[in-house]
């Protein structure tokens, strides 16, 4: 379980005293723990799809902070956001990439973007960018 694993990494990076990857693994298994609490799950452990979608949440709000560091100047800020964002990515699936999304809308009867958008969301979650789902169904219609 993605949970399991982010509780075991939270013990390592500390053990290690890895500083830059105990600060992100740390957030994100806290907010999963607090989350399967608020939600009520009887083990307190956050399910796998659930886990991805936090995990996906942070490395999108960890490109946004990059960016905006870039534009501050700050390098060295960037860099330690990247390892982290990196760190993080390695919890997620294989990504679909653009020509295997392109290949699955076009296997689908109804192309129209909400038929599509379920299609992915029921069968690919986590394994692909929705937003990219949603700007590549947009060319089909």
């Amino acid at each position: 379980m993605i949970f399991d694993d982010l509780q075991k990494a939270n013990i390592e990076t500390l053990k290690s005293h890895d500083k830059v990857a105990h600060e992100v693994i740390s957030l994100v298994f806290g907010r999963a723990k607090n989350t399967a609490i608020d939600k009520g799950y009887p083990d307190r452990k956050l399910p796998d799809n659930e886990c991805l979608q936090l995990i996906q949440k942070f490395i999108k709000e960890l490109e946004e902070e990059k960016i905006n560091f870039e534009k501050a100047g700050r390098a060295e800020t960037v860099e330690k956001l990247a390892a982290q964002q990196k760190l993080l990515e390695a919890y997620l699936p294989k990504q679909m990439t653009e020509d295997e999304i392109k290949a699955e809308i076009a296997k689908l009867d109804d192309k129209s973007i909400p038929s599509v958008m379920k299609h992915f969301k029921a069968n690919f979650q986590g394994k692909c960018d929705m937003g990219l789902v949603s700007k590549l169904a947009k060319e089909f219609n």
